[in-house]
């Protein structure tokens, strides 16, 4: 275990609304080191998000957290236009929330936003995006990015 790695009470404190258990403490643990980890089976090799302990098509309780390459295209695309008051989230204009599929797996997908300076006029579905992080409220946040196809 790498030295200045927060313990389980830390992690609770830095992502309290986020609901971390011992399935998902990785994901949240990669995340302060900017990392997207996602929990893959050692058996079949399927990607599973959220994490969960037991593989869900071999039934392998071999799941480990990997990290994702964050290549993906837009799934689902959304604007919110109320929510909770958060740094850097204007909802007059609506915000924009996409649910990416990941290329690592049909099916794999991971929900955020994108970033302020991703034109307005490219967001669609199918557009294809990459990761970026953010810092909100002190906290690494993986967001997106348009990206060349």
């Amino acid at each position: 275990m790498p030295e200045n790695r927060e313990d389980d009470q830390q992690l609770i404190d830095r992502f309290g609304g986020h609901g971390i258990n011992r399935d998902n403490a990785a994901h949240f643990r990669g995340r302060l080191e900017r990392r997207l980890l996602m929990s893959r089976c050692g058996d079949c090799g399927r990607w599973q998000h959220p994490s969960r302990p037991m593989c869900p098509d071999c039934w392998s309780w071999n799941m480990t957290p990997e990290e994702v390459s964050g290549r993906g295209t837009i799934h689902l695309l959304m604007e919110l236009h109320q929510g909770p008051p958060a740094e850097g989230v204007d909802y007059r204009d609506g915000h924009p929330v996409v649910t990416v599929e990941l290329e690592e797996q049909p099916a794999l997908r991971f929900t955020s936003t994108v970033t302020a300076d991703f034109p307005d006029d490219d967001l669609e579905i199918g557009a294809p995006v990459e990761l970026e992080w953010i810092d909100r409220d002190g906290t690494p946040m993986p967001v997106f990015r348009t990206r060349s196809a």
